[in-house]
């Protein structure tokens, strides 16, 4: 109980820090499964397979709503929050820690918005926690009616890695890098961008792995 506390403590430092989102060790984690199409120095493009995520939306700015986001769903998976964890033994069951935790805009924007957008806006953002592959939407413990449990199909992503704090500046400027490249490659936006954080404050900055990912046609 004590460690599970010290973790749960350590994730929610990171959350609220909004420098990034934790994973404890990336090389431990277990992470969602792609395979790589094109790769040119830090960035990529993956076709990723299926896979199971609990989210959660939330209003306000990135940061604040990451924070809120984080703590809803560490609760859920430390089975801190759970309906009925008290009479069932699934139900009580911790899920293990996957990486990275991912943030998206939940609200569609307008054809007429911008093509950039600013990650430190107002808005609904939905955080996502990856599901460790041995589950199923039937195997998975339940959740609060608050959080969504639910699978996302395969899709191709336009990915750029970074080091360094995930802050709205350096989401923007990788996403403005990103879209450059994309654009150079003849790759078609069809959606909103995701950040992608892999790492816990514990790991120096010019060792984290922050990513922007954006849906691209096939």
């Amino acid at each position: 109980m004590r460690k599970t506390k010290l973790v749960l403590g350590l994730w929610a430092a990171a959350a609220m820090s909004a420098l990034s989102a934790p994973s404890l060790a990336e090389d431990a984690d277990e992470q969602p499964t792609y395979q790589t199409e094109m790769e040119e120095g830090r960035f990529e493009v993956r076709t990723y397979d299926p896979m199971l995520v609990a989210e959660v939306t939330h209003r306000g700015a990135r940061s604040r709503a990451l924070n809120a986001g984080f703590r809803r769903l560490a609760a859920y998976i430390f089975a801190q929050e759970r309906p009925g964890r008290d009479q069932s033994e699934t139900q009580s069951e911790p899920i293990a820690m996957t990486s990275p935790v991912i943030v998206d805009e939940a609200e569609e924007i307008a054809m007429t918005s911008p093509v950039m957008q600013d990650p430190g806006r107002e808005g609904a953002w939905r955080t996502r926690f990856v599901m460790p592959r041995k589950y199923t939407l039937e195997t998975l413990p339940q959740a609060a009616e608050d959080i969504t449990l639910t699978e996302v199909a395969t899709r191709r992503m336009a990915v750029i890695r970074f080091a360094g704090y995930g802050s709205n500046r350096n989401l923007a400027v990788a996403e403005e890098a990103l879209r450059d490249w994309m654009a150079e490659q003849g790759l078609e936006p069809i959606g909103a961008p995701e950040y992608a954080f892999y790492d816990s404050p514990m790991v120096p900055p010019q060792y984290r792995r922050n990513e922007v990912l954006i849906p691209v046609a096939e």
